[in-house]
């Protein structure tokens, strides 16, 4: 049994409570791996077969992927890093931010969720919960997994920037505008980068894709798809097109060009308590 934890850089708290659990699973007999940044701050080498590395815990094949746990210590950005590696390892958030949609367990339980969790794994008892990923691929690009968004842009936003979209949903065209970008969002993703270009909110139960036109001339709104479509954006009249896959890891794609965006193979594996969907919406206003 082996357990994977990330504490969220330059927070102490966040190390603490690391430092607390790899005590506690030691003395369970767990062993743990560490990414580059936890293991410094906990003055552990950085170059072990137990350390994950900036560069492996950023790749398309996670260093994590190895790990029977992920247990991710901070707030949803951590989270999300921590996802990159993981693979189809299953994850368990610690809450260290102020919303938490995606890290349901308080620092004061960590220790024990997280032995509890270990023990429902080992026993083979332990319930997974999904929340879907996205890709986007262009000929041989494709992008990283994406947990919230991904969004493509024209080579800046802003006056005089953008591009003209083409958007289809499975091949039937809904819009045709000059707008900064395209995002194509989770229901995970909703509440995050996607709520701050006004599109919906959406409950983590639906099995649904948001596709959200950013600062359209004359677009259409905001529109809720079924969660297994095929989103495919067109762009022709830019210098290139840029995709980003939760806000990271820019790609610049030569124009005219078709991206598509669907759900991806392996989809987010959650384990331990859930999050109260509602408590952490209040914390948004």
């Amino acid at each position: 049994m082996e357990v994977g934890l990330v504490a969220q850089r330059d927070n102490s708290r966040a190390v603490g409570v690391a430092e607390s659990i790899q005590a506690a699973l030691a003395d369970d007999g767990v062993s743990t791996r560490l990414d580059a940044a936890t293991a410094a701050a906990l003055g552990e080498p950085t170059m072990t077969a137990d350390t994950v590395g900036d560069a492996a815990a950023n790749s398309d094949v996670g260093a994590f992927e190895a790990c029977d746990l992920v247990v991710s210590i901070g707030g949803d950005g951590t989270f999300l890093f921590a996802a990159r590696a993981a693979g189809g390892t299953p994850m368990l958030g610690v809450n260290l931010g102020e919303v938490g949609f995606l890290n349901a367990v308080s620092p004061e339980n960590a220790v024990a969720a997280v032995r509890e969790a270990v023990d429902a794994i080992e026993a083979d008892s332990h319930e997974i919960r999904e929340a879907p990923r996205l890709t986007a691929q262009c000929g041989s690009f494709e992008s990283i997994p994406a947990v919230n968004e991904i969004v493509v842009t024209g080579p800046r936003r802003g006056p005089g920037g953008g591009a003209t979209f083409r958007v289809t949903i499975d091949g039937s065209e809904y819009t045709h505008s000059h707008a900064d970008g395209v995002m194509i969002a989770t229901p995970t993703g909703s509440t995050a980068y996607n709520l701050s270009e006004d599109g919906p909110i959406v409950h983590p139960s639906i099995g649904a894709l948001i596709v959200n036109e950013m600062c359209s001339v004359d677009g259409m709104p905001p529109l809720v798809v079924g969660g297994d479509c095929e989103v495919t954006v067109a762009v022709d009249d830019a210098d290139h097109a840029v995709v980003v896959s939760d806000g990271r890891r820019p790609h610049e794609i030569e124009t005219p060009a078709e991206i598509t965006v669907s759900r991806a193979e392996t989809p987010v594996r959650l384990v331990g308590p859930v999050a109260d969907f509602f408590a952490a919406l209040d914390k948004l206003s």
